[in-house]
């Protein structure tokens, strides 16, 4: 807090401020034992009719009324990371959305609109999985359903080059041309993240309906020899075997197509010079795998995704062998660090990438358009 040469605390804030970081200190009226204030840290995203609204890192909305303020000051932008590779928000982003290609995009300024959908029969979901040696395809007209939310939204990193109102528009007029709901992907809790268009957002009805944090670790200590891979099988391709263990049931002819995201059928990177694609199995005795992972080696990023393990042998190492088996495969191929999404709520998987070192870099969230006509 700031300190005045008297030893008082100061206000050194003021509007000119939002869009900064900053900490405040402010009275509250009933704390707990007794305790007359609290202390915010976060982005100043808005100070209007004397209410100051501050989003903390983990894209939390505080709204502080400006006569409670005790004292402030701006902070800087982006806090010391104290392990893990260096990295932007938008160099993890753009990597992010490369590991989940869609099947379609459109520009609209810096913004890239992004969809990966098909049609399915009404009364059921997507198909069911292929039959022995057929890929999946799509089936006959019907709702649209959309392979994760991370394909089928929009990632913003930059000026659409409309005004917003006229952004979010299109935004929704794009989505609704292919019966499906718009969905803005944003960021909160690191330098270059984007705060103030989560508060704008909010501001115009859109809801945030996911929230997850990206983390990031180095890559080579997960490829330590001394951690076994025994029994890991490689592959190109989501065979059936690995599918099965999948938690998405009825992957579908698209959803298989950014599971794969353009990874070529023979080795060496990946096509045309983009992202490489690999999948791990540790056979299980069964039809069903006993653990399964996804990696995805973009430059000198490997990123890990579908860590999955039978609940019936989890607290044996398979995942932590099926990483280290991933992420040999993704320094052969030049890559050095590592990234991966987690919900906040997955306390298993949080204690296990924490023992691998990988620490949070920041939030990501998935805002939903308000449904009806009218509004932005």
């Amino acid at each position: 807090m700031e300190i005045s040469a008297a030893g008082r605390l100061e206000v050194r804030i003021t509007t000119a401020d939002v869009g900064k970081r900053v900490s405040v200190r402010s009275l509250i009226e009933h704390g707990p034992s007794g305790e007359k204030f609290t202390d915010t840290v976060g982005v100043l995203t808005s100070w209007d009719n004397g209410v100051l609204r501050i989003t903390r890192k983990n894209g939390e909305s505080v709204h502080i009324a400006e006569s409670a303020l005790v004292a402030g000051k701006v902070v800087p932008s982006a806090p010391a990371r104290r392990r893990g590779p260096a990295a932007t928000y938008e160099e993890l982003a753009r990597v992010g959305a490369r590991a989940w290609r869609p099947v379609e995009s459109e520009r609209l300024g810096e913004w890239e609109l992004r969809a990966a959908a098909e049609k399915v029969p009404r009364e059921g979901g997507p198909p069911g999985l292929p039959a022995p040696g057929e890929r999946p395809r799509g089936v006959g007209a019907g709702r649209r359903v959309g392979f994760t939310r991370r394909a089928n939204s929009v990632l913003p990193l930059g000026d659409p080059g409309v005004p917003l109102d006229d952004a979010l528009t299109a935004v929704r007029a794009w989505y609704a041309a292919r019966d499906l709901p718009a969905y803005i992907q944003t960021a909160t809790g690191a330098q270059g993240t984007q705060e103030l268009l989560c508060a704008e957002l909010e501001r115009r009805g859109w809801t945030r309906e996911v929230t997850a944090e990206v983390w990031t670790g180095s890559l080579a200590p997960l490829a330590d020899p001394g951690t076994e891979p025994s029994g890991v099988v490689l592959s190109r391709e989501a065979d059936e075997a690995w599918l099965a263990r999948y938690r998405r049931k009825g992957v579908s002819g698209v959803a298989l197509r950014v599971l794969e995201g353009g990874s070529p059928r023979s080795g060496g990177a990946g096509s045309g010079g983009g992202p490489s694609v690999w999948f791990a199995t540790v056979p299980g005795g069964t039809d069903t795998p006993a653990a399964i992972g996804r990696c995805v080696v973009d430059g000198r990023w490997a990123g890990f995704a579908a860590v999955e393990v039978d609940p019936a042998r989890r607290r044996r190492g398979l995942a932590t062998a099926v990483m280290a088996a991933l992420a040999r495969r993704a320094l052969d191929e030049g890559a050095s660090a590592a990234w991966l999404q987690v919900e906040a709520d997955n306390a298993g998987a949080r204690a296990l990438y924490g023992r691998l070192g990988f620490a949070a870099h920041h939030a990501y969230h998935h805002y939903r358009a308000p449904e009806g006509e009218g509004t932005p």
